[in-house]
Formats: structure tokens, C-alpha cells, sequence
């Protein structure tokens, strides 16, 4: 099966009355995503694109039994406590699609995660090809059926817009996308590229795995430790190459101090390591010529 998201998860959206929360449901219900119910304190019994709202998560779990998934369209500076609210009612993951989450409120979600995985914050989300998504990868039905071909390669990218990206490049070329994640943009996440990476190694779904790296932070370092544990091909591009120290590139999460988050650091570790690192996005397709055939 998938990793993380498939059409059988029953998912929740946290924030479902404001407009991205509305907006975004009617995407995730047209894609084919089990989106069972909405959370906004005060507006239980409105509906939602004919999606029931409840006052809180513990009213839904109590209605539909174990919640898969909630999605937290809630602005950073609240979302600490709806995301604690989710985990204290056992959902096994909740994707955040919300950025300026203050560091520490990040810090106090990890803290109390206690196995749930939380993807995020600043991550656009989830997608299992022709199953379901949660969050916004894609943005519309139409685009993201376009984008998202169903296959055997799981991506993994640190860019928002490039997951699209990569994954719309696999998909043209006749391989197609078992689960694409976009790991976010904050510089503190709840799940870390090498933790997905392990994931997609255990996905029966996945023959193949890309990342969409970029200088800064070091979270291609990270999965370079982790390598050992992994026996599925691993293709890399690291955006950024011939940026300077001390440039901040794409978002918060990717500055590089000194040679630390460094192109050439990256590189290095995941060369040794046995990852396939590519100078261009379109290389990917030769490397998954040779791997998967």
C-alpha cells in the first residue's frame, strides 16, 4: 500500500468553515480523499460541502471511530493547540499547511507526538496518485490528475511547487508517483526527510525513490546517515548549487552557514552514502532508465 495516505484513511480538516479550510475540502472530496468530518469550536452542526462540522476532534472520533488524518488549515500562531487536540485524540497524522508556526509552539507538537506523524509545518501535503490527498498538492482535481500519475517512484521534496514538479516529470515518462510529501518549509519539522525516506523503503508501492533536496539546513545530510537502512534505489537534485554562504534561499528552512547546508556538503554525504545526486531535474529520468528500466 501507500505510505502515509490511501483512499481507504478516513481524513478530518481542522479549520474546515474558514475559506482555505473550505476551499481545500472541496479539492480533497473531488479527488476522491474519505474526508468524514470538520472541526470548528462553535459550529457543530453546520456542513461543508455536505461534510458534517463538530465542535471538537474527540466529537468525531466519537462518531466515526479511529481518524486517520486531520488537516489543519488554522492560522500558525493557533494551530499549536488544534494540532495537540488531534494527536491527544490518537489521529495518526496530522498534516500542517500553514506556515509562521512560532519555533517553540513547533517544539511543544513534536513533544507530545507520541506516534503521530505530523507533516509540517509549511507542508503543501500528501498525495497517493488516483486515491487521495491531504492538503493542497495540486491545488485543483483537474491539475493534480495532470501532475500526479499513479506508479512505482515515491518523491520526497523539500519545494512545494517542485513536488508538482518532479512528480508531473516522473509521471510524463511513463514510471508515475506511488506517494509524493512535501516535507515543509520550517526550519524545525515534525518529520524529517530521512524519516520519510525510511518510510518509502518499506512501501511495497515504491521501486524507486526521489528527492528534491536544496542547499541549506541539513536535512540531506541527515538521510545521508540513514542510507545504510535503505535497499531501494535513491535518486537526488539539490537545488541551489551556485548559490554563495550566507544566501537565503527558497525559505526559512534553507540558509547555508559556512560549509554546513552547503551544495558541495550534500552532495558529498549522499554520493558516499550510494544516493544517485543529478545535476538537473531532467537527469532523474535517465537515472530511473537504469534502475527500474
Amino acid at each position: 500500500m501507500s505510505f502515509l495516505i490511501d483512499e481507504n484513511k478516513t481524513v478530518l480538516i481542522q479549520g474546515i468553515t474558514g475559506r482555505e479550510g473550505s476551499a481545500r475540502a472541496r479539492f480533497m472530496l473531488e479527488y476522491g480523499t474519505k474526508v468524514v468530518a470538520g472541526v470548528t469550536p462553535g459550529k457543530k452542526g453546520e456542513n461543508v460541502w455536505g461534510i458534517p462540522v463538530y465542535d471538537s476532534v474527540e466529537e468525531v472520533v466519537g462518531e466515526f471511530g479511529e481518524i486517520d488524518i486531520s488537516v489543519t488549515f488554522i492560522p500558525g500562531p493557533q494551530v499549536k493547540d488544534a494540532v495537540i487536540e488531534a494527536i491527544n485524540a490518537g489521529v495518526g497524522t496530522v498534516v500542517m499547511p500553514v506556515e509562521r508556526v512560532p519555533l517553540h509552539d513547533t517544539l511543544e507538537i513534536i513533544s507530545h507526538a507520541r506516534g503521530t506523524t505530523i507533516v509540517g509545518p509549511g507542508s503543501l501535503g500528501i498525495i497517493s496518485p488516483g486515491k487521495a490527498v491531504a492538503g493542497w498538492l495540486g491545488g485543483s482535481d483537474e491539475t493534480a490528475k495532470e501532475a500526479f500519475k499513479a506508479g512505482r517512484v515515491a518523491v520526497i521534496s523539500r519545494s512545494g511547487g517542485q513536488t508538482a514538479t518532479v512528480s508531473w516529470l516522473v509521471s510524463k515518462h511513463g514510471y508515475g508517483v506511488s506517494t509524493a510529501v512535501h516535507t515543509g518549509t520550517e526550519p524545525v519539522l515534525g518529520t524529517n526527510l530521512a524519516e520519510y525516506v525510511l518510510m518509502a523503503n518499506e512501501d511495497d508501492e515504491s521501486e524507486a525513490i526521489v528527492i528534491f533536496g536544496e542547499i541549506g539546513g541539513i536535512a540531506e545530510e541527515e538521510t545521508a546517515e540513514v542510507m545504510d537502512k535503505v535497499d531501494k534505489p535513491v535518486i537526488a537534485y539539490i537545488a541551489g548549487a551556485k548559490l554563495p554562504s550566507g544566501i537565503r534561499f527558497s525559505h526559512a528552512s534553507a540558509i547555508i552557514e559556512g560549509k554546513k547546508g552547503s551544495y558541495e556538503s550534500k552532495r558529498e554525504a549522499l554520493e558516499n552514502a550510494g544516493v544517485m545526486v543529478v545535476d538537473s531535474p531532467i537527469e532523474i529520468v535517465s537515472r530511473l532508465k537504469e534502475v527500474l528500466g
